[in-house]
């Protein structure tokens, strides 16, 4: 399984800009012919009170991107050249943004909705 662990939630003023990021390990072939290029990340985030929500999704193999409309033009994704730091920049950050933000991974293609592994998760708060 793999091992997600997020860093970079901080308290941000609306307007302001943020990166979360989500170092990655454990990519390894499931034995039915997947290869780790084959996995996807993906983060949400959760607000109080609300459910689970998707921003984006990111292959490995690369050429893959999504965006969810609810955030696009704001968010974005982008993985490291080893495919091990996942990066999800922010900005225009509304007070709505305030939520704890996850990563998540599995053997899937954009966009994914089932995820195998989660990391804890990294608290931003977007307040003035």
């Amino acid at each position: 399984q793999v091992q997600l662990v997020e860093s970079g939630g901080a308290s941000v003023q609306p307007g302001g800009s943020l990166s979360l990021s989500c170092a990655a390990s454990g990519f390894t072939p499931d034995g039915s012919g997947f290869t780790p290029d084959d996995y996807v990340v993906g983060w949400f985030r959760q607000a109080p009170g609300k459910g689970r929500e998707a921003l984006t999704c990111i292959s490995r193999k690369g050429g893959n991107v999504v965006v969810e409309d609810s955030v696009k033009g704001r968010f974005t994704t982008s993985t490291d050249k080893n495919k091990t730091t996942f990066l999800l920049r922010m900005s225009d950050l509304k007070v709505e943004d305030t939520a704890v933000y996850y990563c998540a991974a599995s053997i899937c293609t954009c966009p994914c909705r089932l995820y195998d592994s989660w990391g804890q998760g990294t608290q931003v708060t977007v307040s003035s």
